[in-house]
């Protein structure tokens, strides 16, 4: 009887875990998707350039960074590799506007990349090919390089 009772209570612990709420500045998804949009637009086509923090060429965690402090005055690292430890690992299904959707797209800590989740599946980045755009994961690509998404 104990080890019924035992097994019920280690096994509810199991259970399914449920994404924590967004920071208070990322919980209006509305407003988040409005300043995403606002920003891809702002950004839209500038050229990446490792190491690039401005509209003449930004890389990925760049535009992430800038993109947080300057619509959610939230500061974030600059590495991708550090914005990949920030904030709650979520799944995948769990995806909200503003959430951080990161890629293995090689190997060692250059081969990170992000990008900040939209709505429908897309999300923005800064691209190595296109520079600034938005992209879907149900892209091939895309999905086979994901790796994770966080929740700050």
């Amino acid at each position: 009887m104990w080890f019924i009772v035992i097994a019920t209570l280690l096994l509810a612990g199991c259970g399914h875990h449920h994404a924590p709420p967004p920071n208070a500045r990322l919980s209006d998804s509305i407003t988040v998707i409005a300043e995403l949009n606002d920003q891809l637009n702002t950004w839209h086509g500038t050229p990446y350039r490792y190491g690039g923090m401005s509209r003449h060429g930004v890389d990925c965690s760049a535009f992430v960074l800038v993109t947080f402090r300057d619509r959610f005055a939230l500061r974030l690292p600059r590495q991708t590799s550090e914005q990949a430890e920030i904030g709650t690992r979520i799944d995948k299904e769990e995806l909200l506007p503003g959430d951080l959707v990161f890629f293995k797209t090689g190997s060692g800590e250059n081969g990170l990349h992000v990008g900040i989740y939209d709505t429908d599946n897309q999300f923005i980045h800064a691209s190595t090919s296109q520079g600034v755009i938005k992209s879907s994961l149900d892209n091939v690509y895309w999905n086979k390089k994901f790796w994770q998404a966080r929740r700050i």
